[in-house]
């Protein structure tokens, strides 16, 4: 049974580097049937806050993919336990009574593998001591005697090797009994029969540790998939610290992405479906994902100190806005509005023909709320130029008079406007171009747009004819 875990720690934001993580695991579990999981690692008391878990499930909930179970590490912590007390009892770990900050001191001139006196200590005395109440960590007994190395077939980098002399006697708990997080995290994947494990390239060498505690734990280790990492334009690690807002996924949500667009942007960081295909539907991503499709190369993400939006996203983002079904982006656009407060005026139908007519020219849906603001509210700025094409020659007058033939009118359409507006500048013997432009510029404040006469029938006859008035009296 294939069963993929997605595993933050909430010590901050959802990084769009995690995203990418849960998104490839998601999409690997939908490909081949399997099951989806959530498990928050959420053991490091000191660092974890409730903000970063709810910023977490924000994200997450906002690129819309879902889970199928869901558990928390902290609920967890008797079988982290049980499972050190089971490999200190075949052996294969060891009570570590150095007092803190000693060992570091101690090793501060090269690598430090393991404790030999702690490692060597007589089970009797170390069961005395432990019976005493004296504080230790437990160490993993790496093999150095009968092991050379420690193996795996990594599905993105291949064969991995690394001689068990190279791995520390590593930490499974701390002096105060809490797990450290290579015990609870395989621990966990035991329990819960994890059967791929999909993380960032920056966990790789962490596997051969991980292997050694499956095997102690009498377990077959999952397969291994690591991720190449995400970076800045310069080259450096995509940092919470570093790069602030950059790398937090509501981020793009604020500025008006859908979760879709956003989550086809990343997934061809580091992944291509290898036939040049960039906008993909959910479907279509679920379909041609593979890790043979993962490049080992780190993916640049772009952005600039003055602009944390990738070019490339914002450009996905309008494909997706442009095309994606009506009656799916109406009601986002609507939440937009509300968030704005701004009004529908004409109601859910009318809503959905001018998103759809105003879609054409927009990247985002905070578009909607700033560059359509002339759609939903009555006060709205008039940019330079197209107070120029008011200023021509007769357009105000002319413009003033349009407005009264269309008040007067039996019938309100883009065809009975467009008849109606060519009708008036052949008879004042002007070009229809003077009319057109100028209306544009009095009905929505912007030198251009959609078509001028579907730009009438969206803002209505009685708006229409109070801003064709409105200019023609200043």
């Amino acid at each position: 049974m294939i069963r993929l875990r997605f595993a933050p720690s909430p010590t901050g934001y959802l990084h769009i580097g995690s995203a990418r993580t849960f998104i490839f695991n998601w999409l690997y579990a939908r490909r081949h049937g399997g099951t989806m999981i959530l498990r928050i690692d959420d053991t490091d008391l000191e660092r974890n806050t409730q903000a970063s878990l709810d910023s977490i499930f924000d994200g997450l909930n906002w690129l819309g993919l879902g889970w199928d179970e869901q558990y928390r590490q902290s609920e967890r912590l008797a079988q982290h336990r049980q499972a050190a007390e089971a490999i200190f009892h075949k052996g294969h770990a060891y009570r570590d009574f150095t007092p803190a900050g000693s060992e570091e001191k101690s090793h501060a001139a090269g690598p430090w593998l393991c404790n030999p006196g702690m490692r060597e200590l007589p089970a009797e005395e170390s069961d005395r001591r432990a019976a005493a109440g004296e504080p230790f960590v437990l160490r993993y007994r790496v093999p150095r005697e009968t092991r050379a190395d420690v193996r795996f077939a990594d599905a993105v980098y291949g064969g991995q090797c690394k001689a068990t002399a190279d791995v520390e006697d590593f930490a499974l708990l701390r002096s105060d009994g809490m797990p450290t997080y290579h015990l609870a995290s395989c621990a966990d994947d035991v329990d819960l029969r994890i059967s791929h494990i999909v993380r960032g390239q920056d966990h790789l060498s962490n596997t051969f540790k991980h292997i050694l505690i499956f095997e102690s734990l009498g377990a077959d280790p999952p397969r291994f998939a690591h991720l190449p990492l995400l970076v800045a334009p310069d080259g450096a690690k995509l940092s919470k610290r570093r790069h602030g807002p950059v790398v937090s996924v509501t981020t793009y949500r604020d500025a008006g992405f859908l979760p879709h667009a956003y989550v086809n942007f990343l997934c061809l960081l580091g992944w291509s479906p290898k036939d040049n295909r960039e906008q993909m539907s959910r479907q279509e991503l679920i379909e041609a994902f593979s890790f043979e499709g993962v490049n080992r190369a780190n993916a640049v993400v772009n952005f600039k100190d003055q602009d944390p939006i990738d070019p490339k996203a914002l450009w996905l983002n309008s494909q997706h806005l442009r095309s994606m079904p009506i009656e799916d982006l109406a009601p986002m656009v609507k939440a937009e509005l509300d968030g704005a407060g701004l009004a529908v005026p004409y109601g859910d139908e009318w809503l959905s023909r001018t998103v759809d007519v105003l879609r054409a020219r927009f990247f985002t849906l905070k578009d909607f709320a700033t560059r359509a603001r002339a759609y939903f509210a009555d006060d709205f700025p008039i940019e330079p130029d197209a107070l120029g094409k008011l200023d021509q020659p007769q357009a105000r007058e002319l413009l003033g008079e349009l407005g009264s033939r269309l008040a007067a009118s039996s019938e309100f359409s883009e065809q009975s406007v467009e008849a109606e507006l060519r009708k008036l500048a052949a008879e004042r013997g002007v070009k229809a171009g003077l009319l057109i432009n100028g209306a544009r510029a009095a009905l929505t404040g912007q030198p251009v747009g959609p078509s001028a006469f579907a730009v009438f029938a969206a803002i209505g006859r009685e708006r229409v004819v109070a801003r064709l008035g409105k200019v023609y009296a200043q």
